[in-house]
């Protein structure tokens, strides 16, 4: 733990603020700049893919190939979190995202992108972003004092989905307006089709620099003392500490399976295109609906923390993700659809928050690099496959009924973990006696 946060506690008569913690601000600032320009990748790939191939199956494949090398990296990463400079780890994180951004523009502008391409480039997002989540996790409690982590949290959480209001708009227009100006900068046609996607991949490797840049503006902490060598004990130390921990078992393994099941993110490009009949434009607004909602709740809720009944809003904060996805499924016009998408945002918001300072204010930090590993796999298996869980129904069933009886069963889920994990249903303050 850093010695300034300390010393504002000391010294300030009305605690520590969060405005003052200037490394936090530059973490911050990563985060922002590192959110937008993902977002805008995968309005890109999203599109580009389905444009590509018209297949659900194709869709859900891209969340498939990045969990797959999140889940075996995740864990050593997490060793390499708990030893090393955290700092470095993301900004080498952030740079080998920034590499696949060139890539792809390059690629889209010599007209040479295939769904070949787009899965083996998704491999290397898995692989960075294995490292990218535990770092980012166990950064942030080194740079604010304990009292401001639920904050931080908070404010993380409300300035990332932030940037996911704004970073899936400006992707769709600027995919959806590129052919256009493409045509008249242009002669050869065939490269004129791809300059909106080209310009997208530009832009999110602009603001991949930023987020490095803003890294590397941190300065360094001194670490608790190292784990030892990477041996199989250590490596799963994460996971049998969570094991041992109701509470966080029972928080992160609810958003793993509410998500999983819930999740209709990998079909967006279908509803945008066939069900509601719209372009690219309408993709980066309803990858944005969540975001909205996000933003609303987490606002409030760094201005106001919960301070009782964290288990309760928890578990009602997911089945109102699950109710919301269901009116998604039904929704058959783009404000209903939008609107039913930042619901699930805001409850996910809720849900995100109380998780996220459950996990760390309960670890201690020479755990956190590991135990925040085991929180990303949840995180990527909740969001990655259940991308491809929803491909795969959706090419089966069709979109609708895919989304739907994901509602459907994170409603069971919810049930289910009422009864089976009793001490996180019952939990009232978040921060421990």
């Amino acid at each position: 733990m850093s010695p300034e946060p300390s010393l504002a506690l000391a010294e300030g008569a009305a605690g520590p603020r969060l405005r003052d913690q200037a490394d936090y601000l530059h973490l911050l600032t990563a985060r922002i700049a590192g959110t937008s320009a993902n977002q805008m990748l995968m309005v890109a790939l999203g599109w580009q893919m389905y444009d590509l191939t018209r297949s659900a199956w194709q869709l859900g494949l891209v969340g498939l190939v990045q969990f797959l090398p999140a889940l075996l990296f995740t864990l050593p990463a997490g060793h390499l979190v708990d030893r090393h400079d955290r700092r470095r780890l993301l900004a080498l994180s952030l740079s080998l995202q920034s590499g696949v951004a060139v890539i792809l523009a390059l690629a889209s502008l010599g007209a040479a992108v295939s769904a070949g391409l787009i899965l083996v480039l998704s491999v290397l997002l898995g692989m960075a972003r294995a490292v990218q989540m535990p770092a980012l996790q166990a950064l942030t409690p080194t740079l604010v004092p304990p009292p401001l982590l639920a904050r931080a949290v908070a404010t993380n959480s409300s300035a990332m989905q932030a940037a996911v209001v704004l970073a899936p708009a400006l992707g769709g227009v600027l995919y959806g307006s590129g052919p256009a100006l493409g045509r008249a900068l242009v002669r050869w046609p065939l490269a004129a089709e791809f300059w909106g996607a080209a310009a997208v991949y530009a832009t999110s490797w602009l603001l991949l620099g930023v987020a490095i840049l803003a890294v590397l503006g941190i300065r360094p902490r001194p670490m608790a003392a190292r784990p030892p060598s990477p041996g199989w004990r250590e490596l799963t130390a994460g996971i049998r500490y969570i094991r041992a921990q109701p509470v966080v078992l029972g928080a992160i393994s609810l958003d793993l399976f509410a998500v999983l099941l819930g999740g209709a993110t990998a079909l967006l490009p279908i509803y945008a295109r066939d069900i509601l009949h719209s372009g690219p434009e309408a993709l980066g607004l309803l990858r944005s609906a969540p975001a909205l909602g996000a933003v609303v709740v987490g606002v409030w809720l760094a201005r106001r923390p919960l301070q009782h009944r964290a288990g309760v809003w928890l578990l009602g904060s997911v089945a109102v993700f699950g109710l919301a996805t269901i009116a998604f499924g039904f929704s058959r016009s783009l404000w209903p659809a939008f609107l039913a998408l930042a619901v699930t945002g805001a409850a996910d918001m809720v849900s995100v928050v109380i998780r996220q300072t459950l996990v760390q204010l309960e670890t201690p930090d020479a755990m956190r690099g590991r135990v925040s590993a085991v929180n990303s796999v949840f995180i990527g298996a909740s969001n990655q496959l259940g991308e491809f869980e929803s491909g795969a129904v959706a090419a089966w069933l069709g979109p609708v009924p895919a989304v739907v009886l994901g509602g459907v069963g994170t409603l069971l889920v919810v049930a289910l973990w009422w009864r089976g994990f009793p001490a996180l249903a019952r939990r009232d303050r978040l921060t421990p006696a």
